[in-house]
Order: structure tokens, then sequence, then C-alpha cells
């Protein structure tokens, strides 16, 4: 049988935003209940696409001692299901485990919350071949051992969902909670994995079984950047599962990496500024934005921009552009990344280190037979079984390698003339 879910997690109701300096009154109140309008962008989405069921794979509240506004806003969205005809299963993850404080609030019929053991219940108990989901809460914070010793095993012929919070391959930049591997998960059987814990999303296995983390609903600070949300997913009637995503955030974060090379005075770069934040907030999707600027790069504002109170000068009028806008785009910050203007022909025929260096790598770029050396040097490290994830499986052509030695001269450069300039 045909079968519709979504797939959310981490829905970190009533979190702060961090990162964020006080600003306007109104953009302040969005910013509050950012966490809260995406939840009810996922109970909106689950009754437009009509699916069978909502599964919440962890973290729906920010702490176990969970406010009284979350635990409300949460039962809320939760009714609105049950009067839609969708029924809701819940796992509990680190930051809001069984032992957590909970307010008195009656969970709507349609909603199944997952105990400390493991269990399978029929998305449909009127349908004795229908769908199964498997999953556990976590009892406690700590919970620092694989559960999957406790699911149960699949019954033949039902689709078999996992909801499991943890942390799957050591996954870096999060707690190893409910640690366990992909060969773990895949040993189960199951036709779908429904993690939730790594706030970034990813599909870690797109073969059945599919494993999936959906991310955060809503990116809260600086390093969640980019469009967050859930999957919905399809499963037809011969089994096949097709995930697909969709942003439920209400406000987005992003980064702005911004070169000065040619702006020759503060009008110019204002200008640069302004129209790389028209560009940014057009690609969101209507959502608001939260954005800090990075400043990069060699040339004549180098100057200005290092004179104190020009950083703070420039937020200031681009928020007084953007800031009070709907929607809104509010800069976070800037980052000062410049360096002095170089003048490499004047450094070239200097007589110093630095003009043997540059005599230097203008020989070496000539070298005919540059790209051959540099491909056998590189070759090792292609080759490498640990080093081979982070590239496309090949050498780079020519023409990288040569932009690879200019890169490297750039660099080199301006750490020389940097630390002479520095004494």
């Amino acid at each position: 049988m045909s079968f519709r879910f979504v797939h959310a997690a981490d829905f970190h109701l009533d979190s702060p935003f961090t990162g964020v300096r006080e600003t306007e009154p109104q953009v302040a109140e969005i910013l509050r209940r950012a966490t809260f309008t995406a939840y009810q962008r996922v109970i909106a989405l689950c009754i437009e696409r009509g699916v069978d069921a909502l599964l919440v794979a962890g973290d729906i509240f920010d702490g176990a001692d969970r406010s009284l506004a979350a635990q409300i806003q949460f039962v809320r969205g939760l009714e609105r299901l049950n009067d839609a005809g969708i029924r809701a299963f819940i796992c509990h993850g680190n930051h809001d485990p069984l032992d957590g404080w909970g307010a008195r609030l009656k969970m709507p019929s349609n909603v199944h919350q997952f105990g400390e053991s493991a269990e399978a219940v029929p998305v449909d108990p009127r349908v004795p071949s229908g769908p199964v989901v498997c999953g556990i809460s976590y009892p406690t914070r700590e919970m620092r051992s694989s559960l999957l010793p406790g699911f149960p095993a699949r019954e033949p012929g039902r689709v078999t969902i996992g909801l499991l919070h943890a942390n799957v391959g050591a996954s870096t930049g999060h707690e190893a909670y409910a640690p366990c591997s992909l060969e773990d998960l895949v040993a189960t059987g199951y036709d779908y994995w429904a993690l939730g814990h790594v706030h970034t999303r990813a599909i870690v296995r797109d073969q059945a079984p599919l494993v999936v983390y959906p991310g955060n609903t809503q990116g809260r600070h600086p390093n969640e950047r980019g469009p967050r949300g859930v999957y919905v997913v399809d499963v037809d009637d011969h089994g096949a599962i097709s995930p697909e995503f969709v942003a439920v955030d209400a406000v987005r974060w992003e980064q702005l990496d911004v070169q000065i090379d040619g702006i020759e005075d503060d009008s110019a770069l204002f200008s640069r500024l302004d129209g790389r934040v028209e560009d940014l907030l057009h690609q969101t999707d209507e959502r608001h934005l939260v954005y800090r600027i990075s400043l990069r790069g060699r040339g004549p504002v180098h100057g200005s921009i290092a004179r104190p109170g020009t950083l703070d000068g420039l937020v200031g009028q681009l928020n007084e552009v953007w800031g009070t806008r709907h929607p809104f785009a509010f800069c976070g910050g800037i980052l000062d990344q410049t360096r002095f203007e170089l003048d490499r022909d004047a450094l070239r025929q200097g007589t110093d280190f630095i003009g043997d260096f540059l005599a230097l790598t203008d020989e070496v770029s000539r070298d005919e037979g540059l790209a051959a050396a540099l491909q056998q040097e590189l070759a090792p490290l292609y080759d490498s079984t640990r080093a081979r994830k982070y590239f496309d499986g090949s050498l780079p052509p020519t023409d990288d390698l040569r932009a690879l030695v200019a890169a490297a001269e750039d660099i080199a450069l301006a750490l020389l003339v940097d630390d002479e300039v520095g004494g």
C-alpha cells in the first residue's frame, strides 16, 4: 500500500537566537517566535500534503525543563493533525528526555510517544500488513551507548521505519549520544531510518534502507546557515521510497564573503555590500534573513575599514536600509579580514627576499614541466583512501594546477609582506 509521511526533527521550540545583538523590536519579536513559526509550517505542510503521519525524531524542546509556552504550542499543533486524521509518532532525545519536566497537558488520541523501551507500532492498526514505526525515547539526557539492540526485528512484508535520535558514524560537531554505525542500521533490514540529532540535513544512505537526517527546522545561530526544514517521504505500492526536502524555516542565516579588490572608497564599498544583500534576500524564498559579512582581499579601502567605528557604521547603515523591510535582512556583524593593497610589480623589482621569492615563482610558473611534476607529487594524496573523500577522484587538469600555484604564491606573499610590515 502507498504511504506518505513527514520526517522532522530538532524543533528546539522556544530556543533563542544567538549571535545577534539587540535590534528593532519588530525584528526581535520575529526572531523570538521563529522556532514556533517553523513548527506551525510543519503542521500546515502535513495537512496540505495529506500525509498519513508525522514522525518527529527527538529534541522537540530545547531543554529538559521545557517551557510551558513550548509545550502548549506543541500540543496545539498535534491537535490540528488529529482534526485532520493524521497520526503523529514522537521519540524524545537528549534535549527533551523522558525525565525532563512536563506540564500536565493531555495529548490527543492521534499521538504515540515512544518510551524508554523500543517498540513497533502500526501506522494504522486496522491494516494488518500496513507500515510500522519502531522507536525509542531517551529516558535521560546522557545516553552514551547504542539503543539499537532493543529494536524489534522487521516483520516480513511490512514497510518498517525506524525512529531514532542518535549520532550515526560519530558525526563531528555533535555529542556522541546513542552512537551507532551505518552498518548497524543497515543490518536491521528496516526500509527507512528517520533520524534526529544532527542539525544539517543529510541523506546518509540513498538506498534501502534509506538513512536520513532532516536537520533542524529553524537555524538558530550563524553556523546553521541555509534552508532548514523536513522531508516529505512517499512510499509507493512496491515499497520504493522517495524523500523530498521542503524548507519550513521562518528566518534564514547566511554568510556573505565580499572581496574589496578594486573598491576605491567607502561609498563604493557600501554600494557593493548593499547590492550583495539585495541579491541574497531575493534568494531566500520570502524568508527573513540574518546574515554576517566577511570582508576579504586587498585594496585601497582597507585603511578606512580598519579605522575604529567603520564596521559598526556599515552595520548600522545596512540595517537602516534592509532591517525594517518585510521580509527583513538584518546584519549581525562584519568581520574584517582585509589587507593593504600590494603592488606586485614594485615588489618584484626589489632586491630583498620578497623580490627574490617573486622572481622564483615567475620562473617556476614558466616551467612547461610544472604541471607534470605537480601531478606526480600529488598522485599519492589522491590515491590515499583516507584523503580520497575530500577530492573528486581525479587529479586536477593543467589549468587548475597552475591556478593552485598562483594561489599558493598569493598566500605566501601575503604572509611575507604582512610579517615585514608588522615588524
